[in-house]
């Protein structure tokens, strides 16, 4: 396949288009800036306005629509089909590092018979790529030797500012359907009210010193007076005192924001390779020697049930 085509697929909730996507778009541009063309598919259920907002992203030239009842919820085995229908006309085949992706894209690489490159942080030319390996302690640099690749893009090294421009035409295309093996029985979705996690300006999180998960109360309050998103470290998480989607941690969501504060979060590798990319890291736990301290811009040594009440009183 000797010019350049990418294809990024769109992660939506039916109705709006998930900030990563955005993160994708940003990646998608900057590999075809040398030339090239870039598409969008929108496959789902009642997408219409899904497909309507792709086409206002900048830089796109064609938005695919593939609007079927079974990929009303998106899973693995449905919209690898729909994917693999349109694939051939690509070389670069991108999604988000996000759950959304790691869900489809190696299936999507298998049944293709191509390479994957997860998690991409920089983009060297249209064949080469960099990626963190071992929690983030190194950097691998790799190449597709192939025509055609499927790459995940980590959103937190690629800007999510939205690029807008004329409404790019919308293709609508009807695929094959398949016999599912599998089927969404249910599904028990937190209720936040707050900044969304992943594209937070500013992060509290907790770790295990908060004790119990009634004490993310006293995080909850600062964060409502911040604009902030909540978070925790993956011991919180395993304690039962939140839900795993406040997980931050290379087996969580990774996190880029302009503040991060971590109260109570001794600092495991794995939470740090989360959130070391913060552009301000602050940083509150009674141990002197915690490993969070190693990457904190501020730190604070004290008791975080004595700290938090007086940061709150301030900002009250």
């Amino acid at each position: 396949m000797s010019q350049l085509s990418v294809l990024v697929v769109v992660e939506h909730d039916n109705q709006t288009i998930k900030s990563a996507t955005y993160n994708c778009m940003t990646a998608a541009r900057e590999l075809v800036s040398q030339g090239g063309s870039l598409h969008v598919l929108v496959a789902g259920r009642d997408i219409s306005q899904v497909a309507e907002s792709a086409a206002t992203l900048g830089g796109v030239d064609k938005v695919i629509a593939i609007d079927e009842s079974e990929l009303k919820n998106q899973l693995a085995e449905p919209m690898t089909n729909a994917i693999v229908a349109v694939a051939k006309s690509y070389s670069h085949l991108v999604f988000p590092a996000t759950t959304f992706g790691k869900n489809i894209a190696p299936r999507v690489a298998a049944t293709l018979g191509i390479s994957q490159i997860s998690d991409i942080t920089q983009i060297i030319d249209a064949q080469t790529f960099v990626r963190p390996i071992y929690a983030g302690n190194a950097l691998a640099t790799v190449q597709n030797n192939g025509n055609q690749v499927v790459i995940t893009v980590r959103n937190s090294a690629f800007s999510g500012s939205q690029v807008q421009q004329a409404p790019a035409a919308v293709e609508h295309i009807v695929v094959e359907p398949i016999e599912p093996l599998s089927e969404l029985t249910s599904q028990s979705l937190t209720q936040v009210s707050r900044a969304e996690l992943s594209s937070a300006k500013v992060v509290i999180s907790g770790g295990r010193g908060l004790s119990s998960g009634e004490n993310f109360a006293l995080l909850e309050t600062i964060a409502d007076k911040l604009g902030a998103a909540v978070g925790a470290s993956r011991a919180a998480v395993d304690a039962g005192y939140v839900p795993n989607d406040y997980q931050v941690g290379q087996t969580g969501k990774i996190v880029a924001p302009d503040l991060y504060i971590a109260v109570g979060i001794s600092g495991a590798i794995q939470h740090i390779a989360g959130m070391k990319e913060s552009k301000v890291i602050v940083a509150i736990n009674s141990d002197p020697e915690a490993p969070i301290f190693q990457v904190a811009d501020y730190g604070i040594v004290g008791d975080l049930f004595q700290i938090l009440p007086e940061f709150d009183k301030a900002l009250a």
